[in-house]
């Protein structure tokens, strides 16, 4: 491959096939990084899912995974946050909470509304940046809320297993 477009420098064509190919390479850059962040951020769904009692929790942690399809995604995830805030709330009620609020829900649901108005000319970007600040938003929230019940009372802790003994 990297024959040819070294035998193509040498043409007056040359800048423009450089050029896409340079476009391209940052292309597929892009993408990978974005579906790496997508993974981590499904990682950390689940774990906040996983964190929730069984019978507190509205779906099961590897439903988060169907996001990763795309168009799907797009309907799918209002399900997700819905879910997990609405399972966040199950527990902390449970647990007789009441100053967790509404775990997230209307700052998730903020977010992905402004995310699907992102493809909506002239202020798709704005819309966009936006959505991008309110899902960090969110998933600071619901990490802090997954974190509070490793922590909470009567969750049970996996008890740490004793040092080896010294050597003799």
């Amino acid at each position: 491959m990297w024959t040819s477009v070294l035998a193509q420098s040498s043409g007056a064509g040359a800048p423009n096939g450089m050029i896409a190919l340079f476009a391209g390479a940052v292309g597929c850059g892009v993408l990978i990084v974005a579906l790496a962040i997508l993974v981590w951020v499904l990682y950390l769904l689940q774990t906040c899912f996983q964190r929730i009692p069984q019978q507190y929790r509205l779906m099961e942690p590897g439903m988060v995974w169907l996001m990763l399809i795309p168009l799907f995604n797009l309907v799918w995830q209002f399900f997700v946050v819905f879910r997990l805030s609405h399972s966040f709330q199950n527990y902390f009620t449970a647990q007789g909470r009441k100053d967790v609020g509404d775990c997230g829900w209307t700052m998730g649901l903020v977010a992905m509304i402004l995310g699907l108005c992102g493809i909506i000319p002239k202020v798709g970007a704005l819309a966009s940046l936006a959505s991008l600040v309110l899902w960090i938003i969110y998933m600071v929230k619901v990490v802090g809320l997954r974190n509070q019940i490793g922590s909470a009372p009567g969750f049970p802790v996996t008890p740490t297993p004793p040092p080896p003994p010294p050597a003799a």
